[in-house]
């Protein structure tokens, strides 16, 4: 098992974290939660519920929310992430991608464009907004499209996620982005890595208004970072979570005062999994001070999630994975790269009705 994260390694770092509300709400006003996930058979956006924050149930019978086909240049979406924003509306953005297009008959080839693009080679991010998290705008940002200049050729666009920049006063946009290898000599690739950029929306949440910039600089330029997750703590800073594709690889922290940049780097992995891991996201349980890292263990088969708890950022307890600890679901299995929010009692019950 990797060794977690010890009070002694991170004391002197998070001071003060422990009554840290990640996603700017108030728990007192809250009563349940909201899950946002996808599975690998369907590609789509899927919603679950939690009265308790230990056991979840699907909306929809666990059909999508939303079906990928019509919002999606590939036909299939990954990786979602929803945030509650300052002016009361729901923010939800995905990446644009389809793993198994030619499986379902979408394209004839393995990827949308030839393999020297790597794995994956997507373009394009969705950006969703509602009031009600039942009726929903949506928009492509393609960022070979919007700025050409410097993505025109990009490798690949993944895992956005959403936090409001009250310094900029606009949605921060925060994703991981490849740009294309070079070739070494003739039928020899070399792949560049995947980094953290960030970028700003539009106040209607349909594109990004300024050119992603470098949001986090790894020591290790070998090693691939991505799925990044950012809480505000009480004392005015941000705690990132990512992943680092070391051997294997696992989720780690970063502290900053600005929420664009300046993490500095931790070395010690804070899951509490034998391997790999990715897609880390940190939710509050309503009521306590206690914390409750997720994240999607792909290594797992089949993959599953896997949780740590926490009340201080500096000692974490793990709690093993869905239906194998405390965590619960009721009628759905081999969720992948969630996100989690908190829910009013009426947003709950309106979710709950709506989707009977």
């Amino acid at each position: 098992m990797k060794k977690l994260a010890t009070a002694a390694a991170l004391a002197a770092m998070v001071l003060g974290a422990t009554s840290c509300s990640p996603k700017q709400e108030k728990s007192e006003e809250m009563a349940g939660y909201l899950m946002a996930y996808f599975l690998d058979s369907d590609e789509c956006l899927h919603f679950a519920v939690s009265h308790d924050g230990y056991t979840f149930t699907a909306l929809n019978d666990n059909k999508p929310i939303v079906a990928a086909d019509t919002i999606a240049d590939q036909r299939g979406v990954r990786d979602p992430y929803i945030y509650r924003g300052p002016d009361g509306a729901f923010y939800l953005a995905m990446t644009d991608l389809s793993v198994f297009g030619q499986h379902r008959g979408y394209r004839e080839s393995r990827w949308e464009r030839p393999d020297e693009y790597g794995w994956g080679n997507n373009r394009g991010l969705v950006l969703m907004k509602s009031y009600d998290l039942i009726h929903w705008t949506h928009n492509e940002a393609r960022l070979d499209e919007l700025f050409p200049e410097e993505f025109g050729n990009i490798g690949c666009a993944w895992a956005p996620e959403i936090i409001y920049d009250e310094k900029a006063g606009k949605m921060m946009v925060y994703f991981t982005i490849r740009k294309v290898g070079e070739y070494l000599e003739e039928g020899t690739f070399a792949e560049k890595k995947t980094r953290l950029y960030y970028a700003y929306a539009d106040d209607d949440f349909t594109t990004l208004e300024t050119c992603p910039q470098l949001l986090y600089q790894y020591p290790d330029s070998t090693i691939q970072i991505l799925d990044a997750d950012i809480c505000p703590l009480p004392d005015g800073r941000f705690v990132m979570t990512y992943c680092a594709q070391e051997n294997p690889g696992g989720i780690k922290m970063a502290f900053s005062d600005r929420v664009n940049g300046g993490y500095n780097y931790l070395p010690e992995q804070i899951d509490a999994e034998e391997g790999a891991c990715e897609a880390p996201t940190v939710w509050k349980r309503i009521g306590e001070e206690k914390w409750v890292l997720m994240a999607d263990v792909f290594s797992q088969h089949p993959s599953n999630f896997g949780f740590v708890e926490t009340t201080d950022f500096q000692t974490f307890t793990p709690l093993g994975y869905f239906n194998d600890g405390v965590m619960k679901t009721t009628n759905f299995s081999s969720p992948k790269h969630g996100a989690v929010i908190h829910l009013t009692a009426s947003e709950l019950e309106r979710l709950e009705t709506y989707f009977k």
